[in-house]
């Protein structure tokens, strides 16, 4: 089992910034693909990004690329998804999920854990 943690939601104006935070408990934390999705009121939970156990790849939906970036530090059981220049459209509920698959994977379903997701709202 492995329990995830999101922080550092909150609200935000177009164009400023936030860092989420997912902090994992349990099992090997560098064994787990970890992946970023969001879920705007009304709409199917979607994609972010994920990053590879090692770090070493990361992949990114359209919408955010290069806007945002994922980041892990297995030392401290913990991904981050730092957001640079926000938008009203990024407002959701973001998760963080664990996979147990050893490669990128944009699918929801192929995520086994998930955290509970925090609140990010950019205004206008």
């Amino acid at each position: 089992q492995v329990q995830l943690v999101e922080s550092g939601g909150g609200l935000v104006q177009a164009g400023g910034s936030l860092r989420l935070s997912c902090a994992a408990s349990g099992r090997t934390f560098s064994n787990y693909v970890m992946g970023w999705f969001r879920q705007a009121p009304g709409k199917e939970r979607e994609f972010v990004a994920v990053i590879t156990g090692n770090g070493v790849t990361t992949y990114y939906a359209g919408s955010v690329k290069g806007r945002f970036t994922i980041s892990r530090d297995n030392a401290k059981n913990t991904v981050y998804l730092q957001m640079n220049s926000l938008k009203p459209e990024d407002t959701a509920v973001y998760y963080c999920a664990a996979s147990t698959l050893k490669s990128v994977v944009t699918n929801f379903s192929a995520y086994n854990y998930w955290g509970q997701g925090t609140q990010v709202t950019v205004s206008s």
